[in-house]
Order: structure tokens, then C-alpha cells, then sequence
């Protein structure tokens, strides 16, 4: 007969909503926003931190969620990027990737608006050396990240006033 695991309780705020779940102490937290939120948006890549496909806002701060314990965002202010979203609008961050071709195939680059609004939301005029330290944990397979580049860019000239 197969162990039973018990649960712990946790509050966290989700994209702006309170959320109290439990969940088995080795829940990783892209497994409780995935499977326990239904947040898809957040992508599993590689499960070793290298891809960044998995990056959330954790208060604030850009961080991997396929290797943190979803007991660890106990407390915590979570930010996928079905949060980015304004009133049902695109974030400007967004639409800078739509309009400057900065995805293909799209698997990374919920990892990359994330790490991109990081970096807008302290800097808001990054020169292309803090656009690439930015962004470091992020990899891309298809596009070469030049257009990725040019979106950061004309992300940072959209969001100004934010």
C-alpha cells in the first residue's frame, strides 16, 4: 500500500488574487500553478533551471518555479504571465514581442516577458548588455535573439511612463 503524503496548507496571491491550497511538501511550484491553478502559461522546459521556460515573478524577482517548492511561495506574491495582462489587454511588453517577431515556436517566451518585466520594472532604459544579463536565464532555440533584443528594446520605449 502506497504512503500517504500529508498535505500542507499554504496562502500565496496569484496574479493579484488570494489563493490558499494544499499541497504534498513536494510540490514544485510550476506543478502547483500548472496543474493546481490552472495557469498553463508558465511552461515546464527542462527541469534543471536552464531553459528559464518556467520563470515567474516571486515577489518581484525573477526566479525558476520548476525548482522551488511550492511550500516556499508560502506567503509569497506570484506573478505568471497570465498576469500581465491589463484589463484584458495585452501588457506593452507583450506587444512589443508580437510586433518585433521576438518568438517563433513561443515556448520561452513566457519565460522571457517575465524576465523582461523584471528588468523594465528597475531599469528603464537598459542598454543591450543589461538586456542580455537580464535575460541569461532564459534560453531560445529558434530565433537567434536578435528580434528578441529589438522587442526588449521597443518594450522599454513603450513602457516608459509605467
Amino acid at each position: 500500500m502506497p504512503e500517504t503524503i500529508e498535505r500542507v496548507p499554504i496562502k500565496l496571491k496569484v496574479n493579484g488574487k488570494s489563493r490558499a491550497v494544499s499541497v504534498e511538501p513536494r510540490t514544485l511550484l510550476v506543478e502547483l500553478l500548472r496543474e493546481g491553478l490552472d495557469l498553463t502559461g508558465t511552461h515546464v522546459g527542462c527541469d534543471t533551471t536552464y531553459c528559464g521556460a518556467c520563470t515567474v515573478l516571486m515577489n518581484g524577482a525573477a526566479v525558476k518555479s520548476c525548482t522551488i517548492y511550492a511550500v516556499q511561495a508560502d506567503d509569497a506574491e506570484i506573478v505568471t504571465v497570465e498576469g500581465l495582462e491589463i484589463d484584458g489587454q495585452l501588457h506593452p511588453i507583450q506587444k512589443a514581442f508580437g510586433e518585433s517577431y521576438g518568438l517563433q515556436c513561443g515556448y520561452c517566451t513566457p519565460g522571457l516577458l517575465l524576465s523582461t518585466y523584471q528588468l523594465l520594472s528597475s531599469n528603464k532604459q537598459p542598454n543591450d548588455k543589461e538586456i542580455r544579463k537580464a535575460i541569461a536565464g532564459n534560453t531560445c532555440r529558434c530565433t537567434g535573439y536578435q528580434n528578441i533584443f529589438k522587442a526588449i528594446r521597443l518594450a522599454a520605449q513603450n513602457t516608459k511612463g509605467t
